[in-house]
């Protein structure tokens, strides 16, 4: 990183220093000035390359692998809510809360994981256990 600002300033101080803006007195040729107008440009454009969107496209990659490698038992924060992974869907992510709640969330809204322990992950798996056949238990009540 020290040394593209290096280069970047270095080449701003070869470009601001040459000759042609000193020699006020003498016409600058068309060809020169067009020159100066595509090194700049071109070093704003290497300039944003490497610190904005690089770095990004890395963070997005990151969060895309820790959104990938989800499993039952994880703690999760999602919009500000934490919870426990109980069961994950195609799209979404079913989390309980502290109090036992249990909500529905999009995967793209997770933003942080812990990786939970092994204890963590059994309790998760009886908890899905027991939802499921609850929810078994009441639609055969149903008929």
């Amino acid at each position: 990183m020290k040394k593209i600002m290096y280069s970047f300033i270095c080449l701003q101080s070869l470009i601001l220093s040459s000759p042609l803006l000193g020699a006020e007195d003498e016409a600058m040729p068309n060809d020169q000035g067009l020159m100066q107008t595509v090194i700049m440009i071109s070093t704003a454009l290497i300039f944003f390359y490497f610190i904005l969107w690089r770095p990004e496209q890395k963070r997005r990659k990151e969060i895309e692998a820790q959104r990938g490698a989800l499993k039952k038992g994880d703690k999760v924060t999602a919009m500000g809510i934490i919870g426990t992974v109980l069961r994950i869907q195609e799209q979404t992510v079913i989390l309980k809360m502290y109090d036992g709640s249990k909500i529905e969330v999009v995967k793209g809204a997770i933003s942080d994981v812990v990786p939970g322990s092994e204890e963590d992950i059994k309790k998760a798996e009886k908890e899905d256990r027991n939802t499921q056949s609850k929810r078994i238990d009441i639609s055969d009540a149903d008929n």
